[in-house]
């Protein structure tokens, strides 16, 4: 090919590329969404104690058994999905014999807690398994650290579960993500009766995804796509080398055990871990935020507010902050773009409930927002729409 045609094809490449890079979906910064109302608001969601001083098999019983509807047909629509890609049904009882052997080597308590949520609503035991574990597959979220000008901190995300689950053309929408929103719960984790830290979670699911420990610290947890994934800590898990940590088992462990900013983000950067992911994670003083870029053996990188450089806040989606985004799933520039139009000044939890509202930081697969505010405890959650023309993701 002449040079005049290689200039030709490449500036052709460029402007394909420049179209595609822009988002047809994206919008203008949201404003006067909160409180949540119209059609991209979906309902609040329910709240339940879990008490940690009953045995770990007894803790979910109640919960079960009032989302037992909604959970058995998300787990039904997985296993069709299993079985679309399976060559027979022998191979399915085969693969849920071997996920109900890994629950029973899953550590305690969350083992325990599995087998009695399994128990409380007469499901196989490798079906909750699987639902345990298919966070760190097929999510892509957003997370978001701000300060204000007080030195007041505020922590959000978007949960965006069920991609390439099973897409509704008819309706625009993601058919696992739909069934997924009525198991949204809002968790109150006691001991003696005091809380001990506040999730927002799906039923069934006992790992944690996004918690506040009240007056210490927030976190919530985004999947990371990597090569080394986590289908390479699972092979390891299954041939005996049980050294690392499932990821939402860690974060669950942190939220109730941890005692310090700190101490969480030591844990959060050196743990060897079965999947690689980001860890976004808030103290209660002014320059305790981070995002912990995490793979499954070590920290690459470490990204932390710094108010005397200007870094007032951070965002977290699903690719490395000094990588572009993929073309077709920029979250990252839109969410930027509103903080920084809404400045420092004026940031508040509403102000970043109007940023996880505006496409395409909402999407189709976009389950709930949840609010978090370290200092008074707080948290709460919203389940959420995104209406037609949206981003599938």
């Amino acid at each position: 090919m002449r040079a005049s045609g290689v200039v030709a094809a490449a500036t052709a490449l460029a402007a394909a590329l420049a179209v595609l890079a822009k988002d047809p979906f994206a919008e203008e910064c949201r404003r006067q969404e909160y409180p949540p109302s119209g059609p991209r608001f979906k309902g609040k969601i329910p709240t339940y104690i879990i008490n940690l001083d009953l045995p770990p098999s007894e803790r979910w019983t109640q919960l079960a058994h009032d989302k037992q509807t909604e959970l058995t047909g998300v787990l039904q629509t997985l296993k069709k999905m299993l079985a679309s890609f399976a060559p027979t049904e022998k191979f399915i009882a085969a693969l849920e014999s071997k996920f109900a052997w890994i629950g029973s080597t899953l550590p305690y308590p969350f083992n325990e807690e599995i087998k009695g949520i399994a128990s409380a609503i007469n499901v196989p035991l490798g079906d909750i398994v699987v639902f345990n574990i298919f966070y760190e597959i097929f999510t892509v979220c957003t997370s978001i650290v701000a300060e204000d000008s007080s030195g007041k901190l505020y922590h959000a995300r978007n949960l965006d579960f069920g991609l390439f689950l099973g897409w509704d053309v008819k309706n625009s929408t993601w058919s696992t993500t739909e069934l997924l929103r009525p198991l949204m719960v809002s968790l109150d984790f006691q001991r003696n009766n005091k809380t001990v830290f506040k999730s927002s979670n799906l039923a069934g699911y006992v790992g944690m995804i996004s918690g506040v420990k009240p007056g210490i610290f927030t976190l919530t947890m985004n999947e990371r796509f990597s090569v080394d994934g986590g289908y390479i800590g699972l092979f390891e898990w299954i041939l005996g080398q049980r050294d690392g940590w499932w990821m939402s088992f860690l974060t669950r462990n942190l939220l109730e055990n941890s005692t310090s900013y700190e101490d969480a983000k030591e844990k959060l950067t050196n743990t060897k871990l079965l999947a690689p992911a980001y860890f976004i994670l808030a103290g209660n003083k002014s320059g305790e935020g981070c995002i912990i870029t995490r793979s499954r053996t070590t920290a690459l990188d470490i990204w932390n507010l710094d108010l005397k450089r200007g870094i007032w806040y951070l965002v977290e989606t699903n690719y490395d902050r000094w990588k572009d985004p993929f073309v077709l799933d920029n979250r990252r520039d839109p969410a930027m773009k509103c903080l920084n139009q809404t400045k420092q000044e004026n940031i508040s939890l509403p102000a970043i409930f109007n940023i996880l509202s505006t496409k395409p930081v909402l999407n189709k697969l976009t389950v709930s927002t949840t609010l978090l505010e370290v200092s008074e405890g707080h948290i709460e959650s919203y389940l959420r729409d995104c209406p037609t023309p949206c981003s599938p993701w």
